[in-house]
């Protein structure tokens, strides 16, 4: 189910899109848990699951219905 548009922040939203979207990990939370900022400006940080991916602070994740589904590998 699809979140109402006043919930979702930026134009694709990493809980209800139907897209992986690209954010990077700002926090560990603990259980499989962190936050990331979703690159849609100041207060964007959403609480996401990392349980599927090795991830820490600074990397990169594709995020689907709100569960990190793998990793962005950094650019040479």
């Amino acid at each position: 189910m699809n979140a109402p548009p006043e919930q979702c922040p930026g134009p694709t939203c990493i809980t209800c899109s139907d897209t992986a979207v690209a954010v990077t990990v700002t926090r560990l939370l603990g259980d499989g848990l962190a936050l990331v900022d979703t690159g849609a400006g100041a207060g964007t940080e959403e609480e996401v699951s990392i349980a599927l991916v090795d991830a820490g602070v600074g990397d990169v994740v594709l995020v689907h219905a709100g569960e990190a589904i793998g990793r962005v590998a950094p650019q040479s």
